[in-house]
């Protein structure tokens, strides 16, 4: 029983050892933060969420009583044709996701450049499994999603707050 549970400890000890941590969202160095968004915007509401979650920085109400301002553009979604078939028929889509945001302090001044997020994603396509296509579409569209989110994130911790 000692053996195996030595052996089980090792591959643990040695992943401690060398440094690695899951991948976790360490929160962002404002107090406040107000995000300025189009209604319905899916990357804007899991911001707000993975910001809630952290309980380390307070979502404001308004632009004046934030620290900073997150503005996110118009999310953008596009879905191209790839490729056809012999017959003209669909085989191949390009799905793409495309963003901007930028981040300001209270009165207005840049803090984070304006950045373009754009990702894509390629789906295969088979209109006899039109059902199972369309939840794929979806999964991959939710996936891009979640990059952005990441993307935005990992750049709103790595601002300071204004001097």
């Amino acid at each position: 029983m000692n053996r195996r549970l030595f052996l089980a400890a090792i591959p643990a000890a040695l992943a401690t050892g060398c440094g690695f941590k899951l991948r976790r969202f360490e929160g962002i160095p404002f107090a406040s933060l107000y995000i300025d968004a189009p209604h319905g915007g899916a990357v804007a509401e899991r911001v707000r969420s993975a910001l809630t979650s952290s309980k380390q920085t307070r979502l404001a109400a308004s632009a004046g009583e934030a620290e900073a301002v997150l503005v996110l553009g118009q999310e953008t979604r596009s879905k191209v044709i790839l490729s056809l078939s012999g017959a003209g028929r669909v085989t191949e889509y390009r799905l793409g996701l495309l963003l901007t945001y930028r981040v300001n302090d209270k009165d207005g001044r840049t803090l984070a450049a304006p950045e373009v997020i754009e990702l894509s994603r390629d789906i295969t396509y088979d209109d006899t499994q039109v059902l199972a296509k369309a939840a794929e579409e979806q999964l991959l569209y939710r996936d891009m999603e979640d990059g952005a989110t990441r993307r935005i994130l990992r750049r709103l911790q790595n601002i300071g707050p204004a001097s």
